[in-house]
């Protein structure tokens, strides 16, 4: 295990074992975490994780694992956000539903990418999500909408649905940053309920995709398992801390991170 392309120093069988577990599961824990917190952020990491961290070679194999272990995690998050009465999942289904149609067109689309154009432009994917992030204001804690608005503000979640699915079936990703200002434009939800209930289209968008990828054999269970594990613990932690933490300044530190890895994933891919 280790990053794609670099040299590889022979391992003791027993740490290899180790490392090949141990990798996954905090890697996981990172994921699920900044999903529970930012609702999403890890999602977007869990790609560059696979490739530069835990040592997937194919990027598409990477997305695929990506996209299941991101929908297992947001799914168990979305239970911990529902205790604390963060879901709204009329408005998480109007999202999500048309959005899965999405992501059986983007994954497709995803599929038949070549690998090294699929890691380039989701690089770019990157840089400018990293960028919304950044900039991105939260809704004061409690802002509500009025009737007309929450009508109006519905037929426009279908239709960024389908728009964010196809975004994330391409690229392996739940969406959660699209997804979150959808939810607080559109439907009129304040910054933690908006997070708790992107997770509902967010596993939805990870399970289709991951089903997609699974028909073409292109999951590493291996890796998928122990990281779902890691992914857990991060996702219980992060519903924990989702109310002690300054949105902004998270947000930011998410958006400077996002630059950050993109700038590495561009610098590999077309530099080697």
């Amino acid at each position: 295990m280790g990053p794609t392309g670099a040299a590889q120093v022979p391992l003791d069988p027993l740490l290899e074992g180790v490392l090949g577990i141990l990798l996954p599961v905090l890697s996981g824990i990172v994921v699920g975490a900044s999903l529970s917190l930012t609702g999403g952020g890890g999602s977007i990491l869990a790609v560059p994780l696979l490739i530069y961290l835990i040592g997937i070679k194919d990027p598409h194999q990477a997305i695929g694992t990506s996209a299941l272990v991101v929908g297992a995690i947001a799914a168990a998050s979305m239970i911990n956000h529902r205790a604390q009465g963060n879901l709204r999942v009329r408005e998480g289904l109007t999202f999500g539903i048309p959005g899965v149609a999405g992501t059986l067109i983007g994954s497709q689309l995803g599929i038949l990418t070549p690998s090294s154009e699929l890691l380039l432009l989701f690089a770019i994917f990157m840089i400018v999500m990293g960028y919304r992030v950044f900039t991105r204001k939260p809704k004061p804690a409690g802002t509500s909408w009025t009737v007309q608005q929450a009508t109006s503000g519905r037929r426009n979640l279908a239709v960024s649905g389908v728009l964010v699915g196809i975004a994330a079936g391409y690229f392996g990703i739940g969406g959660g940053f699209l997804i979150v200002p959808a939810l607080m434009h559109s439907a009129g939800l304040d910054i933690v309920r908006a997070i708790g209930t992107s997770l509902l289209p967010v596993s939805m968008f990870g399970f289709s995709t991951g089903i997609r990828y699974t028909a073409e054999g292109q999951i590493s269970w291996q890796v998928a398992i122990p990281f779902v594990a890691g992914g857990l613990a991060g996702a219980f932690v992060g519903t924990k801390l989702v109310m002690r933490i300054p949105q902004q300044a998270l947000l930011r530190i998410f958006g400077l991170l996002m630059f950050a890895v993109a700038g590495y994933m561009i610098f590999r891919t077309v530099l080697g």
